[in-house]
This record gives structure tokens, C-alpha cells and sequence, in this order.
């Protein structure tokens, strides 16, 4: 096989977290497993061998009963659940194409799970139900789209005749073909294509497929979750979704049973937000969130997936509110692209989210054509605030003539925040970094973020200046690495998870993202891009990640349980309510913080 056992675990969790003697070590002892279409894998009560993970292939797994409560496919594993059992199967696999897996022996297995953390955190977060390790397992929200695509799809020139469009379709049994120029995808060619335009119009067998083709079609990265394809394609009614990554055509993700399956939960909020025709229909959508979280979390969901769900539906009723203030004041005179900073800029919203948000208008604008958005801008904040999402106390939105202003305005914001990087400065650059375009042309801000990326990283000083104000925030550690509690007021006796706990982690992220002119957002995409730009050490990333994940997770942790008991979600929690085990891992988690921000301090951004 071209693809060793060793370099196919390095890339799914928790195995990318062990050191690569160990991961040397399991991909010595894994069996590779040969099954044909149809082949049983194990039934119900049989004796487990081990762990499986697909490589390739498709697996189908049915509970007790003989229901199929999952499908399977690469880098997916199942069994765990037996194998934290009883040793007996939990659930009846085989498989529904022919398939290569990867068996990690039972003894293996537990060894892992006993000398590794990492390793035992994952597969023994607590479960609920027959179906939950596959529910797991195959969640779309684990899955990235360059796993979920057909790579390197069929293609054909703009010049291709409709007749000869359809004979390829037809004979390669494909729905689509994707239309390429000069390497550069500008369409998609569909059935439905064919037959809306090309047949029902009566167009000549020749006409090109140009005519008749979705030009400029929505596309997705390869680094984007399979949950993403499911909410694009609800969104804007897609059945096909082209994968582009540089400006290349590296696959295409289709619609079908199995994605819709997937994100099932998520995907009925983003369809009734998409379809709603006011304010106060989106909040009816909107107000469902909290208990959405609680079933999340309680699934055994990873942080950065559930805050990743609950953020796309925030973008999907950001912009069905947009629409609405098109339809109710008429097309905007101009370009425009809002933006959402924050924890949505970052797809990191929890249950406690206010909106923080701009506008970036195209230059050369009137006084007319700049008066259409004040109301339009309120209009959307509004509908916002009736769904959740408060006013921000530090009028940090677009309903602010200062954030509300042509590109030229933005560039000259940006110019001076680095050139002069007052306090306020630090400040409004630290929100500003988080940028992330939601409705209208995104390209009115492509150019303006990578140049002011560009401009920080190249001025030392105001990257020293940003660099003192990512330290302004300390971990809750007493004397003796104790947890250092508020001492007074009504949250005595608890600490603050977001503001010492989760901003420090944003902060350094940040920081790493402008020390290496990267462009991701989300803060958990900027730790592993900083890794792998050498911007921080390996050891010191990995660690970094570990402390994210725990102090993050406890947040959720803590706000689903708060909403279990009918109370408000907040970010206070009282550490006499943790375990010693777990006050111990989240100190621990702290300490790695206080390190890096120290490391930070001393210009080495790296760990040990």
C-alpha cells in the first residue's frame, strides 16, 4: 500500500497526538483486514479482536435490533464501545463495499488507554445509547471535506457541446461535471442543468456548455467540515459542492442520504433559519440553541465542533437578516461585506454570545448611497438582538457610523492602529484580527486582510505592543499553582473560564497568527497552523492544544450543565464542583498557559 498504517493514524485524533514512537509501535502491531461488499465484520455479542478504522471503503453498523444507525467511511472507527465493555460487540458491523481496515489488537488498545491521556480522554467520555460510538464515530462534525470528496472529478471545457456534456454524464453514471478553464473551475454543469435550460428551452445540441452552465459556483476548501457541506447545500439549495483549494479543482462533494443523516440535528436549524421571512420567526429557530448545546455536549462532541455548529447557524441567520434588510429597503446602492468579529469571527460561540459586527462598503460613495446602510444596519442588528445575540456593550457594530465605512476608511484604520499602537489601538487591532466575512462580497476584504497581516507582522513594535497586551490576561493560578477564586461579589468563590481561561488561549493564537502572516481565525486553526509554520515549537503546540481543549471543554461542560438545571449559561464556574482529578488536569492546563505567555513575553514562542 502507497499510504502506511503509520501515516494514515497521524492524521485522525487522538492517534495525532501520540508520540511517534508510539504511533510507530501500533502501526507494527495493526492487522490489515480485506472485507468484500456484504462480508459481516462481527455481529452482536461476539468476541471483539479489536479496534477497527476504515482506510477504505464503506462500513454499515446496526444495533441490537438490526437497525443500521450509522454508515461508516475513512478514517471512522468503531468497536470502542464493546471493547470498554464487556469485550462483546455493542453493535452488528459489515460491510457495504469492498473495504480495507485496520484492526488495533484489544490488548493494544487498553495499554493505550492506560499510559497515554489523550488517548484514554477520547474513547472514554461517557456515552448514552446503542447507537452513540457510531453516532460518534461518524459525525460529520469530525469529518473533514477532502475525506468526504471525490477527489480529482470529471471536468470538461466551457466549449463542450451540451450533447456531448450529456453522453459523458450519462456514460460515467455522474450527475455533474465540473466546468475548467485555463485550470480554473468557472462553473458546474448538472443534470438539472440539462434538463431546465439545455431541454426544456429547446437549445440546439450543439450550444456550448457555457450556456447553459452555474457559473462561478459556491465552493468550499478542503480543510472545511463535512457539516459544512450539509448547511451550505440547506442554505442555497445545492446538490453539488466543488472543492477548491488554491485556486485549484481538487474534488466535489455531492448530496445525499448519508450527509443528511450526518448533521441531521443542525442541519433542521439552518433549513428553518434559511427559509424564515422575519425577525421574529429566526428567533423562534434561535431560542431552541441552548437546548441544541446540552444534546451536543451530551453526545460526547468535542468543544470546537459544537461551538463550530452553533456558530454556523449565528452566520445563517446574520445573513437571512441581510436579506431581509435588502427586501425591506430596497438593493443596496452599492458593495458591501459584513463582518463578524469576536466569537463569531472565530466560530467559537457558545451558550453566552453578544454580536460583534461591521460593515466594509466599496469606495467612491455618495452621501446618498452611504446613508442606505445606517438603517439597514440596524435592521440587522436588531433582528440579532431579538434572536439572542445582545447589542454589544462596547458598541462594536456595524450599527456605529465607525465601523461602518468604505474599504479606503478600513485601510486607514489599520494603517494607523500599527503605525501608532495606542491602547486603544492594541485594542480594536486585537478585535479586528478576528475578522471573518459573512454576507455580501467577501472580496472587498480578501485584499485588505492578508496587506494589514502583511504590515503588522513587518512592524516590530507594534507587534512587541500587541504581543504585552496578549499577556494582559493572567490564569486564575494562586501561589502555589493553586486555583485562584474571585473573592468577593456574586461570583465569589469561582473562576472565570472565559476571560482567564479561554481569552489567553485566543490571545496567544492571535498572536502566533500575526507572527506568521496566517489568515485562519478560529483559535484552534491558528494553534495547529503556528505548529505546522514552525511559529511554535511542536512540544509546545501539542501542550498548547491539550490546555485549549480541556479549559474549553470545561466552559461547554459547565454551561450545558447550567442549562440542564433551567439557569442562564455563564462562563463561573465553582472549581469546589470539579473532582481533585479534574481541578488537577485543569490546573495543569493553566500552568501550560502561564508558560507560553511567558515564552511569549521572552520573544521565543516556544515551550520547554
Amino acid at each position: 500500500m502507497t499510504e502506511t498504517a503509520q501515516s494514515f493514524l497521524a492524521q485522525i485524533h487522538p492517534y495525532d497526538s501520540l508520540p511517534d514512537g508510539v504511533l510507530g509501535e501500533i502501526a507494527d502491531r495493526v492487522e490489515w483486514v480485506a472485507m468484500a461488499a456484504g462480508d459481516p465484520i462481527y455481529q452482536h455479542g461476539a468476541p471483539l479482536h479489536g479496534l477497527y478504522i476504515i482506510f477504505s471503503g464503506q462500513v454499515s453498523v446496526r444495533d441490537a435490533h438490526g437497525k443500521e444507525v450509522s454508515q461508516l467511511q475513512r478514517q471512522n472507527s468503531f468497536g470502542e464501545r464493546g471493547l470498554l465493555q464487556d469485550g462483546k460487540a455493542a453493535t452488528s458491523a459489515s460491510a457495504t463495499e469492498d473495504s480495507q481496515l485496520i484492526c488495533l489488537p484489544r490488548d493494544l488498545f487498553h495499554k493505550l488507554r492506560a499510559e497515554h491521556e489523550p488517548f484514554h480522554r477520547f474513547f472514554d467520555r461517557s456515552r448514552s445509547g446503542d447507537a452513540a460510538e457510531a453516532l460518534r464515530a461518524f459525525d460529520l462534525t469530525s469529518v473533514r471535506v477532502e475525506t468526504l470528496m471525490v477527489p480529482s472529478p470529471l471536468t470538461c471545457p466551457p466549449t463542450m457541446t451540451v450533447q456531448a456534456a450529456a453522453q459523458l454524464m450519462r456514460d460515467r453514471h455522474i450527475s455533474c461535471l465540473c466546468v475548467v478553464e485555463n485550470d480554473a473551475l468557472i462553473g458546474i454543469l448538472t443534470i438539472r442543468d440539462l434538463s431546465g435550460k439545455a431541454l426544456a428551452d429547446g437549445l440546439a445540441h450543439d450550444t456550448p456548455v457555457s450556456m447553459v452552465m452555474t457559473a462561478n459556483p459556491r465552493v468550499l476548501p478542503p480543510s472545511a467540515i463535512g457539516s459544512d457541506v450539509l448547511h451550505m447545500m440547506m442554505e442555497y439549495r445545492l446538490g453539488h459542492l466543488p472543492v477548491v483549494s488554491a485556486g485549484r479543482l481538487v474534488g466535489i462533494v455531492t448530496q445525499t442520504d448519508l450527509t443528511r443523516f450526518q448533521a441531521s440535528n443542525t442541519a433542521g436549524f439552518v433549513a428553518e433559519a434559511a427559509r424564515a421571512e422575519t425577525a421574529e420567526a429566526l428567533a423562534e429557530v434561535t431560542k431552541r440553541i441552548p437546548n441544541l448545546l446540552v444534546q451536543l455536549v451530551a453526545a460526547g462532541n468535542r468543544h470546537d465542533v459544537v461551538t463550530r455548529l452553533i456558530t454556523d447557524i449565528a452566520d445563517v441567520v446574520t445573513r437571512r437578516l441581510l436579506h431581509l434588510a435588502e427586501a425591506e429597503f430596497g438593493p443596496p446602492p452599492a458593495r458591501y461585506v459584513w463582518l463578524a468579529c469576536g466569537s463569531q469571527g472565530r466560530q467559537e460561540q457558545t451558550g453566552v454570545s453578544d454580536q460583534d459586527n461591521c460593515l466594509i462598503l466599496e469606495d467612491g460613495l455618495d452621501a446618498e448611497a452611504l446613508a442606505y446602510f445606517g438603517p439597514f444596519a440596524q435592521f440587522v442588528s436588531d433582528g440579532l438582538d431579538a434572536c439572542g445575540y445582545i447589542y454589544c456593550p462596547g458598541d462594536m457594530m456595524a450599527t456605529n457610523p465607525r465601523w461602518c465605512q468604505p474599504v479606503s476608511v478600513w485601510r486607514d484604520y489599520f494603517a494607523g492602529w500599527i503605525k501608532s499602537p495606542s491602547k486603544e489601538a492594541q485594542m480594536l487591532a486585537s478585535v479586528m484580527f478576528d475578522l471573518r466575512p459573512i454576507g455580501g462580497d467577501a472580496s472587498l476584504f480578501e485584499g485588505l486582510q492578508m496587506e494589514t497581516l502583511e504590515a503588522a507582522a513587518a512592524n516590530s513594535i507594534f507587534t512587541a505592543h500587541m504581543a504585552s497586551n496578549a499577556l494582559t490576561h493572567a490564569t486564575p493560578l494562586g501561589l502555589l499553582k493553586g486555583l485562584a477564586t474571585i473573592r468577593s461579589g456574586e461570583r465569589r468563590n469561582t473562576i472565570d473560564l472565559k476571560l482567564n481561561g479561554v481569552v489567553p488561549l485566543v490571545d496567544l493564537g492571535r498572536m502566533y497568527a500575526l507572527q506568521g502572516k496566517l489568515d485562519v481565525v478560529n483559535t484552534r486553526a491558528r494553534l495547529e497552523a503556528a505548529m505546522a509554520a514552525d511559529v511554535v515549537s511542536k512540544s509546545g503546540g501539542r501542550d498548547l492544544l491539550d490546555a485549549y481543549d480541556l479549559v474549553a471543554q470545561t466552559r461547554l461542560n459547565h454551561q450545558a450543565d447550567l442549562i440542564k438545571q433551567g439557569r442562564a449559561p455563564d462562563n463561573f464556574l465553582p472549581p469546589a464542583r470539579l473532582s481533585a482529578f479534574e481541578r488537577s488536569h485543569l490546573r495543569d492546563a493553566f500552568v501550560v498557559i502561564k508558560t507560553m505567555q511567558s515564552a511569549l513575553m521572552q520573544g521565543r514562542g516556544v515551550l520547554g
